[in-house]
């Protein structure tokens, strides 16, 4: 049976860590990504050697702000084919948002080290991150 974090009777960190404990690999799917909130997790991802069965599948929706999802209900492009050219400007436009927030409020010791292990982690194959473009994801995480 699924476990539910409502974050008033079952606190989601404390939940998602002590599943971690117990894991060897998970399988992320969010529609939002905080770059600054890997910190919680990332030291329980570096205990995993990496590779397909030992890694962190982190998969990201886009988050549509709601004034973008209107124009999109006024102009019918939810039928839009993602190509190429698409699929680049919604990486950068993504890209972008990852910029942004960094340089929101000023950045502690923990999130430059959360950072700089998330950067060692994709590239030792720890933590492989893929893009979701077709259709945004509900904002939540599914393991």
């Amino acid at each position: 049976m699924p476990n539910i974090y409502d974050n008033i009777q079952n606190q989601f960190a404390e939940g998602l860590i002590n599943t971690l404990e117990l894991s060897h690999r998970s399988d992320f799917c969010v529609g939002y990504f905080n770059l600054r909130g890997w910190k919680q997790v990332t030291d329980y991802i570096d205990r995993w050697a990496g590779g397909e069965n030992n890694c962190c599948r982190l998969l990201i929706g886009m988050h549509i702000p709601p004034h973008e999802i209107l124009y999109r209900y006024f102009s019918q492009l939810d039928e839009e084919i993602i190509d190429n050219k698409k699929a680049n400007q919604l990486k950068k436009e993504l890209a972008q948002h990852f910029r942004e927030q960094l340089t929101r409020g000023i950045p502690t010791e923990a999130d430059e080290i959360g950072l700089k292990k998330l950067s060692k982690q994709i590239s030792e194959g720890k933590v492989i991150v893929k893009l979701f473009l077709k259709h945004p994801l509900h904002a939540k995480l599914y393991l």
